[in-house]
């Protein structure tokens, strides 16, 4: 076995691990997107001082989880995540094998400006495909793991094995069922990919003239990208669940939206695009009246809350808060 491959399976290796270690927290994470939220917001102060509804982070949230269904439950979802992954990652090799992207390691002398330009779309190009094939390849593994993850809400168990999970979302959904919210993830990878590059490409061309300062570039604007696209990942998770058989994705927990230009809208109308994307500092933001001074979150059927920065997109129940 060449070095080349060796480094390849432990790069796949190593991609197993984080995925492991980390999966906890994104669980929680598409639990708050989806829009559960079965801790109740205590009272606390914004750093200007203002009251505020403050949610549990992360770290609480997969306590909470811990709770309910042990250390073993802190990992619903992780076989299909872990393949989805994989698969994703050995397709994107063999596209890049076979289209052999531009390097300007390659160049024996400094580029020309119109040499950069040139490498800077075909690697671009590259890339497109590249995201997209494993986007198209990890879509039917994302859907069985978000669903997977969902149960928790109803505490379900249609949704267990890679296999079963697969039957279960055909006899739902039929094909179009492993494909759900494809539209909305494809969109904000591709968007978010087109303006990371392009920031990096015009900021170290044409701003930044120091070569040290310029691999910072590129992780700094992948973020800002991240950040702005955000949006498409919640949208994406919540068209994976919806329509699933599922409480999680049932009125009145959440409505089953048409297509996600529906869940959009709705999303939107609540000022819910942007749920977990803070997962240290979180803060309710959904209807509330004022008690003794201090903000009350109505409350919910399903005991969860109703609106709000990671709440559920049900109706609150203004009369059991009254």
């Amino acid at each position: 076995m060449s070095k080349h491959k060796e480094n390849r399976w432990s790069n796949y290796a190593l991609r197993v691990i984080i995925n492991t270690v980390s999966h906890p927290f994104e669980y929680a994470k598409v639990l708050i997107q989806i829009g559960y939220e079965p801790i109740p917001p205590r009272p606390a102060k914004t750093l200007f001082g203002k009251p505020a509804l403050k949610l549990p982070n992360i770290f609480e949230y997969v306590k909470y989880i811990k709770s309910v269904d042990g250390f073993a439950g802190c990992y619903a979802g992780l076989g299909p995540k872990v393949c989805g992954n994989l698969m994703s990652a050995l397709a994107s090799q063999r596209l890049l094998d076979y289209l052999e992207p531009p390097n300007e390691d390659d160049f024996e002398e400094e580029p020309t400006e119109e040499q950069r330009r040139k490498n800077f779309v075909k690697i671009l190009k590259c890339d497109i495909m590249t995201h997209t094939a494993a986007i198209l390849i990890s879509q039917p593994f994302h859907v069985v793991t978000v669903r997977m993850m969902a149960q928790f809400i109803g505490r379900e168990t249609k949704y267990n094995g890679i296999f079963s999970s697969v039957k279960e979302i055909y006899r739902e959904n039929g094909t179009f069922g492993f494909f759900g919210g494809l539209v909305p993830r494809l969109l904000g990878d591709i968007l978010s990919l087109l303006l990371a590059s392009g920031l990096t490409y015009a900021i170290n061309n044409f701003i930044i003239e120091e070569k040290d300062l310029k691999v910072y570039t590129s992780a700094s604007m992948t973020f800002l990208a991240t950040a702005v696209t955000y949006p498409f990942q919640v949208i994406s998770n919540c068209m994976a669940v919806t329509n699933s058989g599922l409480r999680a994705g049932s009125p009145d927990f959440m409505p089953h939206y048409i297509d996600w230009i529906d869940c959009y809208r709705d999303l939107s109308a609540k000022r819910q695009l942007k749920r977990g994307s803070s997962l240290l500092v979180r803060y309710y933001a959904g209807p509330a009246i004022v008690i003794g001074g201090k903000p009350v979150a109505f409350p919910r059927q399903d005991g969860g809350l109703g609106g709000g920065g990671g709440g559920g997109g049900a109706a609150a129940r203004r009369s059991a808060a009254a």
